[in-house]
């Protein structure tokens, strides 16, 4: 692959990682959104929909780890380091997951914080900013 073609894919695939960002509240139901963007500590946890709520944040960690997946292949071009990073996504959604329903089911105002960085975690793209840099050191390294 070109390097232009790359650096266009690149912009696609991040581009695409914004758009999931920017349209977040017309493309998943999550009552936690404006929640947390308000003063959380004070005030008493969103009625929601756990089935729903669950439903919509496997879907965002879903499209987050598809197109993450294809910015790792197209960056570093190598089939074995998108497989790791499969596993990777894989195990950290269940564990990442099962934290989640318990904060959902069980609300405590002292957790809110702690639910709030787990709850991150699968809507954001953070796993794509920890592992980049760790395959391209891993890479300079071999």
């Amino acid at each position: 692959m070109s390097k232009s073609i790359r650096y266009i894919w690149l912009f696609v695939l991040f581009g695409l990682l914004v758009l999931i960002r920017v349209f977040e509240d017309e493309l998943f139901y999550d009552p936690y959104i404006l929640f947390f963007k308000s003063d959380y500590l004070h005030m008493d946890f969103p009625n929601r929909e756990i089935m729903k709520l669950t439903l919509f944040t496997s879907l965002r960690y879903f499209l987050n780890t598809v197109i993450s997946l294809g910015i790792i292949y197209v960056f570093f071009q190598d089939r074995s380091i998108v497989k790791f990073s499969t596993v990777i996504y894989g195990i950290a959604y269940v564990i990442l997951i099962l934290f989640f329903l318990y904060f959902v089911i069980k609300p405590r105002q002292e957790d809110y914080y702690l639910f709030f960085n787990f709850r991150r975690f699968l809507i954001q793209p953070i796993f794509l900013l920890l592992l980049l840099p760790a395959f391209y050191y891993y890479k300079l390294k071999q």
